[in-house]
């Protein structure tokens, strides 16, 4: 490994990384690097802490142990010695991934390894997802059938929880840079087997589906990353308008119906929407969400339809709409 005690010197992806971080943190905000020892985390836990005395925050890496490869443990241990010869503290989590869970095994490890990282005691939680990300993120949920808030993709910064914030200064930088980086700075990094399984839906986009993007469509995955962020920008603006349209009432349930029955039907829709998101409920489509604004705008006052998302559902109830768990 070379050495990461010298001061940091010009280099682009240490440059954007640290533009990134100052539009975000204050000085002396602790830092958790969600390490996995791959090439994208490795990258980002050594341009951090080069640029860690410049910008002047706390830093130490986590390492998730899912226990589902035969080199669960070599990685664990690639990453203590990593995070030892730079000097960061490292703490390394065990979770118990169910093989059988409904989501998919890819699904349930990234909700156990978020689990994880929400457990550790820092403002902010750093993560290596790149350009490339982006853009297989949001076709992926494009062809999941997304609505506009799966086709913004992955934002730069969102809240874990209260006191703790996610961040990722890499989004702008293509997985190439972050090669290249790497081979200049002489780093090593671990591969992941499961990374080249096209069994898995990201995997498939990453290489087949993209790479025969780039082939027929210049620029392709800059101009997928670039479109996100139009979605983002879109989504914030509908959101505002659903704000418009509660006209000054609480963003929470219960909300009176008569903020509904002189709205477009699309923005009562959106309005329902952005309640529903703020609430972390996840709408299953966009039909059952038309259904829903059909049932409580027509039903008459003697009934009380009840629309089912998961384990919540609406109901009309005394001219106002519910959210209640089932």
């Amino acid at each position: 490994m070379a050495n990461s005690r010298n001061s940091a010197s010009p280099d682009p992806l240490c440059d954007i990384v640290a533009t990134c971080l100052r539009r975000h943190l204050t000085p002396g905000q602790s830092l958790v690097v969600g390490f996995s020892g791959g090439r994208d985390s490795t990258a980002l836990l050594y341009a951090l802490h080069r640029l860690q005395s410049d910008i002047g925050f706390q830093l130490r890496a986590c390492h998730v142990n899912h226990r589902i490869s035969p080199h669960a443990a070599e990685w664990q241990a690639f990453c203590g010695r990593f995070c030892d010869d730079l000097g960061v503290p490292l703490d390394v989590l065990l979770v118990d991934v169910p093989r059988d869970a409904a989501e998919g095994l890819e699904a349930a490890a990234r909700s156990q390894r978020y689990a994880a990282f929400g457990r550790i005691s820092v403002d902010w939680l750093v993560l290596g997802q790149h350009r490339g990300d982006q853009a297989e993120t949001l076709l992926f949920n494009l062809l999941r059938g997304t609505g506009l808030a799966g086709a913004a993709g992955m934002p730069e910064t969102r809240i874990v929880r209260a006191g703790m914030r996610l961040i990722r200064p890499l989004l702008s930088v293509a997985r190439k840079d972050i090669e290249d980086y790497l081979l200049r700075h002489e780093l090593t990094w671990v591969e992941d087997e499961s990374n080249a399984d096209t069994e898995f839906s990201r995997n498939f986009l990453r290489h087949q589906v993209l790479p025969l993007l780039h082939s027929r469509f210049s620029g392709a995955e800059q101009k997928l990353a670039a479109a996100a962020g139009r979605f983002a920008e879109a989504r914030m603006l509908l959101d505002e308008l659903a704000l418009i349209d509660l006209a000054g009432a609480p963003p929470c349930f219960p909300i009176p119906i008569a903020r509904f029955v002189n709205l477009p039907e699309p923005r009562v829709r959106n309005m329902l929407r952005f309640l529903l998101a703020r609430h972390k409920v996840k709408i299953p489509s966009e039909d059952r969400l038309i259904e829903a604004v059909r049932q409580l705008l027509e039903a008459m006052p003697d009934r009380h339809p009840a629309i089912v998302f998961g384990h919540w559902q609406l109901c009309r109830r005394r001219g106002e709409v519910h959210l209640e768990p089932v």
